[in-house]
């Protein structure tokens, strides 16, 4: 029988371990950490009784893709707020996109026609566009002229696309969704992933799983067990020797860990390259336990399970710029998640959880609890006097819990022009190593991060090809 080691159990290992197991390969995933997840682990970090994700929590791109319909994950529900995402301004003022279209558009005065036109289009075309981005992007497309409009508005700096917008609501929303770009607004590329995510929002909503994020991980550990894999955590593997002699094995971690472990087995121009990718600015995550929930002064935010605390669209700007050049801004972006709208069970009575991380300078050393509760005050006075308890977790205690979060990026990989394209390196099939059986599978490669899964069950692919 054909063997494999997947060494990290993350989404995409996870991912990679199923779809080999599905082919009767006899797969073991190797996890360090005491419980299996990566990206997807939750945990009572706060209150006991009340659930927050440990990293990813929304996954607008986890519905409809290759992976998630060819392995039905038993078990796994997904829920959604009454709105999918929210961006408040000062004096109750804000912007909120909902599932349709027309109704988000209506609520941005002026620029319903300017939104209209750029969401409609691509949200008719989306299933499509998926597939196409969703893969890695040196490839033949299959369908030119869906992709053709989404390349467009991708290719464009985030400030130069958002001048199709006059009202400073519209202009506000549009950078939030595009700040997830962990970039420069005003770099080339810097729209893709905000076209993306802004989207997907309208065409499969950005839901939370139910139980915690941990849940993906839960359900894709029952299947995998089905087909007879296991996984073993607290193992950590620094040697491509611990290992022993299977026919595949799958790297679900950085490159420059990849690096490590296979040592001089890795031909020197991918070490090379490897060792030059180039990682990210971080994240500083705060957990809130929170009674009554956030008392937002821009009433639909209190409906949204996602939130982006940033203000205008040239304080979030300058924000990622500060950050991208290695300054801790005074006011940073906050993406804030109120998963329990969607998914009481997280809550224990009225005390319910917030997820809240910054962006901030990679490996920033300082301690940005309070900016974050700064930012969050700003639009909901009084949330001060509401929490309960919080735990703090910077960058180094990120990079320590997972550590292909290097720095604390938790993108595994800045979302530079070059690596949009060309991750990890330049080559006809991004996921070979130049070792023979071996894999990288992470988010370090197409198509990047998130808890679809995708990096994997592609990277599995190529390897039952090369088998």
């Amino acid at each position: 029988m054909t063997t494999a080691v997947v060494v990290g159990s993350g989404p995409n290992g996870l991912a990679a371990a199923l779809t080999l197991a599905a082919e009767g390969v006899e797969v073991t995933v190797l996890e360090a950490a005491p419980a299996p997840g990566g990206g997807t682990r939750s945990a009572e970090v706060t209150v006991p009784g009340v659930l927050h994700d440990e990293c990813s929590a929304a996954h607008p791109l986890a519905l409809d893709t290759a992976f998630s319909r060819q392995f039905d994950l038993a078990g796994l529900e997904w829920a959604w707020a009454d709105v999918e995402y929210t961006h408040p301004l000062d004096e109750g003022r804000g912007a909120s996109v909902l599932r349709s279209v027309d109704e988000t558009a209506a609520g941005l005065g002026r620029d319903a026609a300017s939104y209209r036109r750029m969401f409609g289009a691509l949200t008719e075309r989306f299933d499509k566009i998926g597939t196409e981005f969703l893969q890695p992007m040196v490839h033949v497309p299959r369908h030119p002229l869906a992709l053709g409009r989404f390349g467009a508005y991708s290719a464009m700096p985030a400030t130069l696309l958002a001048s199709r917008f006059t009202t400073e609501e519209a202009r506000a929303l549009w950078g939030g969704v595009a700040a997830h770009a962990f970039r420069p607004l005003a770099s080339p590329f810097s729209s893709a992933i905000g076209a993306a995510l802004g989207t997907a929002a309208h065409r499969y909503g950005w839901p939370v799983a139910v139980g915690g994020s941990q849940a993906i991980a839960h359900s894709m550990i029952a299947l995998l067990e089905q087909h007879g894999g296991r996984v073993e955590t607290g193992v950590e593997v620094t040697s491509f020797d611990q290992l022993g002699e299977p026919d595949l094995v799958m790297l679900d971690t950085s490159p420059s860990a990849a690096v490590d472990i296979l040592g001089d087995r890795l031909p020197g121009r991918v070490a090379r390259a490897y060792r030059r990718y180039r990682h990210g600015t971080g994240a500083f995550q705060v957990a809130y336990a929170v009674e009554g929930g956030i008392p937002w002064a821009h009433e639909p935010s209190r409906r949204a399970c996602t939130v982006h605390v940033s203000g205008s669209l040239e304080e979030t700007t300058a924000a990622e710029r500060d950050t991208w050049r290695g300054v801790m801004p005074e006011r940073p972006f906050v993406l804030l998640m109120q998963q329990y709208l969607a998914d009481p069970s997280r809550s224990a009575g009225d005390v319910h959880p917030i997820d809240a991380y910054a962006h901030v300078p990679a490996g920033f050393t300082g301690d940005a609890t309070e900016a974050i509760t700064a930012q969050i005050e700003r639009f909901a006075p009084g949330f001060r006097e509401r929490i309960v308890r919080y735990t703090s977790r910077p960058t180094r205690r990120i990079a320590s819990d997972n550590a292909n979060y290097i720095g604390g990026d938790i993108t595994t990989g800045a979302n530079t022009p070059w690596q949009l394209v060309f991750r990890p390196r330049p080559a006809l099939n991004p996921y070979a190593t130049g070792v023979a059986g071996v894999y990288l599978c992470s988010a370090a490669t197409p198509p990047g991060a998130g808890a679809h899964g995708m990096c994997g069950h592609l990277a599995a692919k190529s390897a039952l090809k090369g088998l």
